[in-house]
């Protein structure tokens, strides 16, 4: 028998991925611990070693669709065991609207018409003919018995006609509005077009919970000449939902703060060599922000709390988020108890986690649990911007560039110094204004006066 290839659940809040590349084929041999296939989740893409060594006799979700975890996305013959006798028992790939895809009368439809061939109008005459199901995954079946949706109905953009969660969402939204564009008063009763809109009202709170898809908000039109259209990549469809629902979560107010960075800059202009040297990484400006903030959340921990339904969660450990630019999108790795590192190791992790964020090696636990974020958009030229919350937190500070500009100092005195504006975008349910700003004037005032001499390390 072969052995089952499921989706495996990559952390606690993780229950669907997306199969993004099968690295090896159907009737190739692998190797126990090489990689059978890459996943993107909602939180960090990876891929997925082999459990044993043997042949891959099967593929049951291909390349680009979403399936929960423990899903079964394939099978695998151990070593030794017969590739053709798995296929003669069984094995292929289940035909589409097989029992594993959730129609099993169809599949004795066909085992009937293969027993005993019926001339097809004697046929239609003595039994009623069974509509194709087509595949899906365990998501999208969950979704069509909760909205009784035919699947049948449903046209499949998958291969071999496969429903996707976005197919299966794009139905329900032309469903919705079919009787609204379809009402006339000689077709229907005039109360009934008042009666027509209570579908969707119905299902905003599921649509709270799991928003639709964002290619499904608006009418996007078709490509012209000179046009490109690419599908959605997984990556930027996490970000559009997860800022959607942060946006539909949190009162957002974002306070901004210019700060002097000239202290900061000399600081670092004399340390930078000897710093690289012993820690092995350059001196940046991150680390200096990072500690800043940090020794702030000491004061203000309602900063680094989280809110429910019915109450705040006030966090021991400030686990902290860094944003990191990536080609296609944006992931935030975690420094959990960044508050327990010392200036070395604030560089040195913050530098770690940038590194591999961009070579695509972070682990799950990696990107989540953070308490507080920082992002910071400066080096492409950003004065500030007004980030949004990377929910549950409660906050997240914004660094825009450091640019030297002629100030007034001591009075009536002008002189050119460092300068940044930091912005805080926090959640004014939580948060009041007034202890928003007591931060960032704790943040300004740790930069501002900064030890001179050399860095503590």
């Amino acid at each position: 028998m072969p052995t089952d290839i499921i989706m495996p659940q990559m952390g606690e809040s993780i229950t669907e991925g997306t199969i993004t590349k099968w690295r090896v084929g159907v009737g190739d041999t692998v190797e126990r611990d090489d990689p059978l296939f890459d996943i993107a989740t909602d939180k960090v893409d990876t891929e997925v070693p082999a459990a044993l060594t043997g042949r891959l006799v099967e593929i049951l979700v291909p390349e680009g669709e979403t399936v929960t975890v423990n899903t079964v996305v394939g099978r695998i013959a151990a070593e030794g065991e017969a590739w053709s006798a798995v296929q003669q028992d069984g094995a292929e790939t289940p035909p589409e609207g097989s029992q594993e895809n959730g129609a099993p009368p169809e599949t004795a439809v066909r085992e009937a018409e293969s027993a005993s061939p019926v001339p097809e109008a004697e046929e239609s005459a003595a039994t009623p003919k069974v509509r194709r199901q087509p595949r899906s995954s365990p998501l999208v079946r969950r979704m069509a018995r909760e909205h009784g949706v035919d699947l049948a109905d449903v046209p499949g953009s998958g291969e071999g006609g496969r429903v996707s969660k976005q197919d299966m969402l794009a139905f329900l939204e032309r469903r919705d509005a079919a009787p609204a564009e379809a009402a006339s008063p000689a077709a229907a009763p005039e109360p009934e077009p008042v009666a027509a809109p209570a579908a969707p009202a119905v299902a905003e709170p599921e649509a709270a919970a799991e928003p639709p898809s964002p290619a499904a908000v608006v009418s996007v039109p078709e490509a012209g000449p000179g046009d490109r259209a690419e599908p959605l990549s997984h990556m930027r469809r996490s970000i559009a939902e997860h800022m959607i629902r942060s946006r539909r979560t949190s009162a957002h107010v974002t306070t901004v703060f210019e700060v002097d960075m000239s202290r900061v800059a000399a600081v670092r202009a004399a340390n930078a060599a000897a710093f690289e040297n012993r820690a092995g990484v350059r001196l940046t400006l991150m680390p200096f922000f990072a500690q800043a903030a940090i020794g702030a959340l000491g004061e203000f921990p309602v900063l680094n709390a989280s809110l429910g339904e019915d109450r705040i969660v006030y966090h021991r450990a400030v686990n902290l988020g860094i944003a990191v630019a990536l080609p296609d999108g944006l992931i935030v790795p975690v420094l959990h108890r960044a508050d327990e590192r010392n200036f070395m190791g604030l560089a040195r992790g913050i530098a770690d986690v940038a590194t591999r964020a961009r070579g695509g090696s972070l682990s799950p636990e990696e990107v989540q649990g953070g308490t507080f974020t920082i992002t910071n958009p400066g080096p492409f030229g950003a004065l500030f911007g007004t980030p949004i919350i990377a929910q549950p937190q409660a906050a997240i500070l914004g660094v825009g560039g450091v640019h030297k500009r002629p100030v007034v100092v001591d009075g009536d005195a002008i002189a050119v110094r460092s300068m940044v504006f930091l912005a805080l975008s926090f959640d004014h349910r939580l948060i009041d204004g007034a202890v928003a700003d007591q931060f960032m004037a704790g943040v300004k005032s740790r930069l501002e006066h900064w030890p001179e001499g050399e860095i503590a390390l």
